[in-house]
């Protein structure tokens, strides 16, 4: 059975091991990337939302599943995000339907 963990990258690991190591210090880690607080803050929260996501992505398909991943390590914005899921499904229903019917 698959973990959170196991859904996440080799960089988010990376990211998680330094975090750790640095005590939770937000202001560390953007000293040890060499980036603003707020840049730490946003991939931090962006971690966040993939974790949250798997967990939350038990009950649901695959395809939803990485949709919701790609939108929570922000390569997709939050309007096609919710347009991709509609038209899916949208897509499920009609089938659902059309099997129905044919029963």
């Amino acid at each position: 059975m698959r973990t959170w963990i196991d859904s996440l990258e080799e960089e988010d690991l990376s990211f998680i091991k330094r975090f750790v190591l640095a005590s939770g210090s937000l202001k560390e880690m953007a000293q040890l990337y060499g980036v603003s607080y707020p840049t730490i803050r946003l991939r931090l929260d962006r971690l966040i939302e993939k974790i949250k996501a798997f967990e939350g992505a038990r009950n649901i398909s695959e395809f939803e599943r990485v949709l919701r991943m790609r939108f929570a390590e922000g390569k997709i914005d939050s309007e096609t995000a919710r347009a991709l899921l509609a038209a899916y499904q949208k897509e499920r229903e009609d089938h659902h339907e059309n099997r129905l019917s044919l029963s």
